[in-house]
């Protein structure tokens, strides 16, 4: 450590959502310390797969105060989303300090005293935006290390030109394991297999002009005995059964199994026709390695050149608030947005949840959420604390 650093409000990441927090914030006047790991905004999204869109339309994925250009199209591109990124920061003001790495968040009498690689900072107000694909979670399966193909996480994986002619194994039947069991078979892969463990809902990413997420905003919230019937008969007007073509029907209606999982439906943008094709084979849950052949959860065998594991991310919140009692079991923040949990006042977390409605959309109302309750809450920092109601204060005779 070298010393310590004040500041008023520490935004930590500055990925969309700190981007959007701190662009609010900025707007009612407060001008934050934004921190980020990366080297530069919209490293996260440049790392990721050549062939990714994203799956809420332009107008929906705006952040506060800036809209996406519309030559970008309907679907941006990760490409144009880093562009946006970046225009967007230029256009705040926004001048993030990279190359930091947060750690343990911990009180320090009435503020926030929070580890990082170079420097503790202390602050009045934390807000961490550190991302919700922190993380990448490999599973250990036994026998990994003697499988002589390759293995690697989605999170690696940027396109499907180096696989042609071989026999993929994807894992995880997600939204990014469906998209790359899709693009590895449109481009020429001999054989594609997608381990599924628990059967997923598959919506499209429109129902003609009208896209998915924009039909989703109430079901973050509704019951799913209210919207799941409606669900259902979407799915099967719009994708069909997809039993014929080897992918199990969900035991639970989209929106219960949503609440159970915390697993949005895979929005489709390519596997129904791989499935239809015979392009892609879903197969059951992969369970260990045995030499170069996987072991399936039904004892079926493959013999995979490769598998790339799309099992997910945590956040990876742990080491930074873990002891703060502000996570639930699975390591999700218990408040989000501009509430803060009694045990950590001044403690806010962006960015962080997986709503039905579209991440993008949560971050935009969050973030300007978030800058309207730390203002407040400065306002009342400053204000001189006087006697009770009715008392005049000194100097009021």
């Amino acid at each position: 450590m070298t010393g310590s650093r004040d500041t008023n409000v520490l935004v930590t990441g500055a990925g969309p959502a700190g981007l959007a927090v701190t662009a609010c914030l900025i707007r009612r006047g407060i001008v934050p310390l934004v921190v980020d790991r990366g080297a530069a905004v919209g490293d996260s999204w440049r790392s990721r797969y050549d062939r990714l869109h994203l799956h809420t339309p332009r107008v929906q994925s705006a952040l506060p105060g800036l809209r996406i250009p519309a030559r970008f199209g309907r679907w941006v591109a990760r490409d144009d989303v880093v562009r946006y990124l970046r225009g967007y920061a230029r256009y705040h003001g926004i001048t993030p300090e990279f190359g930091v790495e947060v750690g343990a968040i911990d009180r320090a009498g009435d503020r926030w005293r929070v580890a990082t690689n170079r420097a503790d900072l202390l602050a009045d107000q934390v807000v961490v935006s550190t991302g919700y694909n922190r993380v990448p979670r490999l599973p250990d399966w036994p026998g990994r290390e003697g499988f002589p193909g390759e293995v690697r996480h989605a999170s690696t994986y940027t396109a499907a030109a180096p696989y042609r002619g071989w026999a993929v194994l994807v894992v995880g039947s997600g939204n990014t394991g469906a998209e790359i069991a899709a693009d590895l078979a449109e481009a020429g892969a001999a054989r594609v297999w997608l381990a599924v463990r628990t059967p997923p809902h598959v919506m499209p990413r429109a129902f003609g002009p009208i896209p998915v997420t924009l039909l989703s905003i109430t079901q973050d919230f509704a019951p799913p005995w209210v919207v799941d019937p409606l669900n259902r008969r979407l799915q099967r007007w719009f994708v069909g059964d997809l039993r014929p073509y080897g992918l199990p029907r969900p035991a639970r209606g989209l929106a219960a199994q949503f609440r159970a999982t915390d697993v949005v439906p895979i929005i489709d943008v390519g596997l129904v026709a791989q499935l239809r094709a015979g392009g892609v084979e879903p197969v059951a849950g992969l369970t260990r390695f045995d030499g170069d052949e996987v072991v399936l959860a039904d004892d079926r065998r493959l013999r995979p050149d490769a598998v790339i594991a799309a099992t997910g991310y945590t956040r990876g919140l742990e080491p930074l608030v873990g002891h703060l009692g502000v996570l639930d079991a699975a390591g999700r923040p218990l408040v989000h947005g501009a509430a803060t949990h009694p045990a950590a006042p001044g403690l806010r977390f962006v960015g962080l949840s997986n709503p039905l409605k579209g991440l993008l959309l949560q971050i935009n109302l969050d973030a300007r959420a978030v800058a309207r309750a730390v203002a407040r809450e400065r306002r009342r920092a400053r204000t001189p604390r006087t006697a009770a109601v009715g008392v005049p204060a000194a100097g009021g005779l």
